[in-house]
């Protein structure tokens, strides 16, 4: 993807609906000027002011900005140090989600706390991401080498520990035949844990069609209704941007062609978790691949026209302020 602060001026944009809606974005990443995907905190800020309330946002580690030397273990600490400094005075980073090798066991405690010493005080929890498909790359999809059955490793149920141990959050991308293997995961684990289930846990077809996305959604409604039997997980909806979703849409597509594609999994999400373990995601810049800023928030809020109050209030800002002890 290269998308140029010329293409996102050009973009055509929606007026916001709803304006008065409060928003925070839970998950969005930044790079810095140069970088392949261009994204630091002024495009950030640029997408903020399209009109939608966006009140606070979260941080989700995107592999950028590690330290290039020194102790291994606090490397992943400058993607946090980066992030500190890049959003010093924007409305940006509320909470700060880091990386940390989970596979470390016990050890992973050292990157933990280095997180949380360069956070000041807006580190909320970790993301190890343990996607993987026996057609897709693994390294394209995740940002790094990934292998069959992570969940299921000791030394990464170890690292989970870990993470519980500071009272931290962790979020995790998987496709949807893991899910199984994430309900063990979440069993195994201690209780307090709260597991933050990224891109829909998944729903990604072998084949970006329509036909293909057609013939995985029962298998992955099955298996999201079993994980969300948990009741220390919960759920980002959103994601669906990327390519390897399948979704395909003739140039950029409207607020209601994006509702429209995705209400089926909308409506599976909070069938199986309710509203108030559910929160909207951006994944931004990486969905603009799809659609612009302003044209996803429309879309989320054409599909919950007619809801309760406190079930938009919990989609759009409320488990998300909840999950990840945002001010």
């Amino acid at each position: 993807m290269q998308l140029t602060e010329t293409d996102r001026e050009d973009a055509p944009q929606e007026e916001a609906l709803d304006p008065d809606l409060p928003i925070v974005d839970p998950h969005h990443h930044l790079w810095p000027t140069g970088f392949r995907i261009p994204y630091d905190a002024s495009a950030m800020t640029a997408d903020l002011g399209r009109g939608h309330r966006v009140e606070a946002t979260v941080f989700v580690e995107c592999m950028t900005s590690f330290r290039p030397d020194g102790d291994e273990a606090l490397r992943p600490v400058g993607e946090t140090e980066f992030v500190v400094g890049a959003t010093a005075g924007a409305p940006i980073a509320a909470g700060i989600v880091g990386w940390a090798d989970l596979m470390q066991g016990a050890a992973v405690g050292r990157t933990l706390d280095g997180h949380l010493e360069a956070g000041g005080g807006r580190f909320r929890g970790v993301r190890f991401n343990v996607v993987w498909h026996h057609l897709h790359s693994s390294t394209a999809h995740a940002g790094r080498a990934t292998v069959p059955h992570m969940l299921l490793d000791p030394g990464y149920r170890a690292g989970l520990r870990e993470v519980a141990r500071r009272d931290l959050t962790y979020d995790v991308w998987l496709y949807h035949p893991q899910l199984p293997e994430l309900a063990d995961a979440v069993d195994a684990a201690p209780a307090e844990l709260t597991f933050v289930v990224d891109h829909l846990g998944g729903p990604v077809p072998d084949k970006a069609t329509s036909a293909a996305r057609a013939a995985v959604f029962d298998d992955w409604r099955r298996d999201l209704a079993e994980v969300a039997k948990r009741p220390n997980v919960v759920l980002k909806i959103g994601g669906v941007g990327m390519p390897v979703y399948g979704f395909a849409f003739e140039g950029r597509p409207s607020s209601a062609e994006l509702a429209e594609a995705w209400r089926p999994y909308v409506e599976v999400a909070i069938d199986a978790f309710g509203a108030d373990r559910c929160m909207f995601e951006s994944n931004f810049p990486v969905d603009e691949q799809g659609f612009s800023y302003d044209a996803l928030w429309n879309a989320f809020k054409l599909l919950t026209q007619g809801w309760s109050a406190d079930e938009r209030t919990s989609l759009f800002s409320g488990t998300a302020r909840r999950v990840y002890r945002l001010p």
